[in-house]
């Protein structure tokens, strides 16, 4: 399939920062660019006005995450004390120049709205334009935006975009393959997320089209193996949790983690017995990978019809792709996967100035 020329095709986004819109021109006059070779039509498969533009995906809420701080520290651990000084060697500052995101692999692509942001906060007089949105596949050797600006930003930001998208996108692109294969069950991460990029890592996964688990230890009561064992057991557990809520005036939801149907039944009888805010039963470990490849789901179907739609039901444990269509046929509301992040593979992408030739080395090493 041939890359779709973007300049073919309205962009499906434009960002245009307010320092720069009164000039009326999308490109700066004196642009680093090579003339491109002719190259065919884009197909209407590839083309962005044969598809109405997704509505953005917003990243989750959370209360004390600073996604600013998080990018300011990525630009920071490239700069270092002295800044990009391979730019400030060969590129003279007022030089302008137009690089374009080529897709090197096929995949979900994610962080377009992060890049932006990451390119604004290295400098706001940059113009950035989609051909693609977030959520949409791509394909190896699609153009799929550009940006216009000072070449010295432009180049020092590029690795710290491409770190965050391509991590992003390979998080997506698995949920999205996960998530079509669950159905009807709805496909989780867990917090098993790159250590200061949680946020980034669970935006990914609402992009691909996953639901996110909880945030972090702050906004759902987790009752996990280890603290049913120092409770003394998992109606000691819930009872705790049902009576520290009710004293402090919380209403949080609440997930109980079972390993045997014995704890499933001895839970069920703690809720049928008394007032409780438990919302979902996590069923663990209960799918078994055979010798013969195949996988036993019957313990997992046995704990689905002893709850009975009562709670809302979470496997967990054997997930993977091979594995994910046939607990999903089990009954159970949410699947969760800490491969989604914890193993993630980043897609490709590359951002070129010189885009002619960046395809044909594409081409020749079958990237593009």
């Amino acid at each position: 399939m041939s890359p779709a020329t973007p300049t073919a095709a309205a962009p499906i986004r434009q960002h245009l920062p307010s320092s720069s819109s009164s000039s009326g021109n999308p490109r700066p006059s004196a642009c680093l660019r090579l003339p491109a070779r002719p190259r065919a039509a884009p197909s209407a498969s590839m083309s962005a006005e044969a598809r109405p533009a997704p509505s953005p995906v917003p990243p989750p809420a959370h209360p004390t995450y600073d996604l600013s701080a998080v990018i300011a520290l990525a630009l920071s651990e490239d700069a270092g004390d002295r800044g990009d000084v391979s730019c400030l060697a060969t590129i003279p500052t007022d030089v302008k120049a137009e690089a374009t995101f080529i897709g090197k692999e096929d995949g979900v692509i994610a962080g377009i709205s992060l890049a932006e942001m990451i390119f604004n906060q290295v400098d706001p007089s940059l113009k950035v334009e989609w051909f693609e949105a977030d959520g949409n596949y791509v394909h190896k050797g699609l153009q799929f935006g550009k940006v216009y600006g000072c070449a010295q930003s432009i180049i020092v930001a590029e690795r710290v975009v491409l770190n965050f998208m391509q991590r992003m996108s390979g998080i997506a692109t698995m949920t999205k393959a996960m998530a079509d294969a669950a159905r009807p069950a709805c496909i989780l991460e867990t917090r098993k997320t790159a250590p200061g990029l949680r946020l980034v890592d669970k935006w990914a996964v609402l992009i691909g089209g996953g639901k996110n688990h909880r945030l972090g230890l702050f906004d759902m009561v987790m009752i996990k193996d280890n603290h049913i064992s120092v409770a003394g057991g998992i109606t000691n557990a819930m009872t705790s949790v049902d009576q520290f809520l009710e004293k402090e005036n919380l209403a949080v939801p609440v997930e109980v983690e079972t390993r045997t149907l014995e704890e499933v039944r001895d839970l069920l009888k703690y809720t049928d017995e008394n007032k409780t805010s438990l919302t979902r039963i996590m069923l663990d470990n209960m799918v078994v990978p055979l010798p013969n490849g195949d996988l036993d789901v019957s313990m997992l179907k046995d704990a689905v019809q002893l709850i009975n739609g009562r709670f809302e039901t979470e496997a967990s444990g054997n997930v993977t792709m091979d594995t994910v269509k046939k607990i999903g046929e089990t009954g159970v509301t949410y699947i969760s996967s800490g491969a989604l992040t914890h193993s993630v593979k980043a897609l490709d992408i590359s951002l070129k100035i010189d885009t002619e030739l960046a395809l044909q080395v594409g081409r020749r090493t079958n990237r593009a």
